[in-house]
């Protein structure tokens, strides 16, 4: 079936985005691989390309669109290279919109140019070595001062990606207590300067995938916040984070189902080029029928994330509906990269191929932006079970 989500802006982005991608990160991406980030000026890279200020109003520097169908090309070039860009994606799917939602004009015109440029990256703090997926047992705090000119933070987070080159960091705390008819009550959302005193990262931590992507612990030791630095309103954070998890669970679905595209696109070409008992692997029935099996899900895949693609621009993205997305393009994904690793044989499980970067990197999707577990939890809560 013929393919509707892109048009033609969307190719030519496109274009410019695998041409960049070959120049700027394949000949590198061993290296930043082995570091386990990527450079901080390849930031100002993303930023002079354009990627930052997609959906930023053109009077602080963006293009002024409304859409993310270029995150999704975005997803798709990356993952068909077997690159990815850092820890970059949270500055753009996650902390962008809680700016665009929350921030007052002096705020924007303050964080935006210097949002768009890569000056200033973004991400957010939720995580805490305490709480996962139940961000209203949140126990970082951030007290208002006597004099009312400032917050002072105090607590600490993990899993935080992004969290090494961020200059500003969005940090949600509590700043009064749950009550006992809602315990989600309290949490406040702060952007937060990482070069205050008392604030520090931790370590850097040695994840299975995503090895250029910088995932940190955080710490807060009686970090002045200015009140001018406050997120739209006091106690009103899990009702903001709940607004935005449409679109960052469309993120994983979008990604995961790019990924297995690329899987098969991976194993499809190893097969064809590898010969085995004087054969091709490509030429074995087996291998055809496992690839086509493949091809079929990631289709089914595509029709999805497309169809959430749609639905996100039009701002009809139902929180069930995106969980639906996440639920199937993570599963499939799972799926697909596995099958795909194993024919690779004992290839597959080295490094040097991008099949191995993907099977781990993949493993996350049904972790993160809440689980598996909690999308069916979504799911059957919205059927009336």
């Amino acid at each position: 079936m013929r393919r509707t989500v892109f048009n033609e802006d969307h190719e030519a982005f496109r274009e410019t985005l695998r041409a960049f991608i070959e120049a700027e990160v394949v000949p590198v991406y061993d290296e930043w691989f082995a570091a386990g980030q990527a450079p901080r000026d390849f930031y100002y890279k993303l930023g002079e390309l354009g990627i930052f200020g997609i959906n930023v109003p053109e009077e602080f520097g963006g293009a002024g669109l409304d859409s993310h169908k270029f995150e999704a090309v975005l997803y798709e070039e990356t993952a068909r290279a077997g690159v990815a860009f850092g820890g970059s994606g949270v500055h753009v799917l996650l902390a962008l919109p809680y700016l665009k939602m929350l921030a007052t004009d002096e705020q924007k015109k303050r964080f935006l140019p210097k949002f768009v440029s890569g000056e200033e990256m973004w991400a957010i703090a939720m995580t805490e070595p305490g709480t996962g997926s139940d961000l209203a047992g949140m126990k970082s705090t951030a007290k208002l001062s006597e004099d009312g000119t400032h917050y002072v933070l105090n607590g600490a987070k993990t899993f935080i990606t992004g969290g090494v080159h961020a200059d500003r960091m969005i940090v949600c705390a509590r700043t009064s207590a749950p009550t006992a008819e809602d315990r989600r009550h309290g949490i406040s959302l702060f952007a937060v300067d990482t070069k205050a005193e008392g604030y520090s990262v931790g370590r850097k931590l040695d994840k299975l995938g995503l090895k250029t992507s910088d995932t940190a612990e955080l710490a807060f030791v009686d970090v002045k916040v200015p009140v001018e630095d406050l997120l739209g309103e006091e106690n009103k954070g899990f009702y903001y984070l709940g607004h935005n998890l449409a679109s960052e669970r469309w993120g994983i679905a979008f990604g995961a189902y790019a990924q297995a595209k690329a899987a098969v696109r991976f194993a499809k070409q190893y097969v064809q080029d590898r010969t085995v008992f004087g054969k091709t692997v490509a030429s074995f029935q087996n291998t055809k029928f496992e690839l086509a099996a493949c091809q079929a899900e990631v289709d089914a895949a595509e029709a999805v994330a497309d169809r959430a693609t749609e639905a996100l621009d039009a701002g009809e993205l139902t929180p069930a509906e995106a969980a639906s997305a996440k639920l199937f393009c993570t599963e499939v994904a799972h799926r697909v990269i596995d099958r795909c690793l194993q024919l690779h044989g004992g290839y597959g499980f080295m490094n040097e191929y991008p099949i191995a970067r993907l099977y781990a990197d993949n493993r996350v999707n049904r972790i993160y932006g809440g689980t598996s577990e909690i999308m069916k939890s979504i799911i059957a809560k919205d059927m009336g079970l």
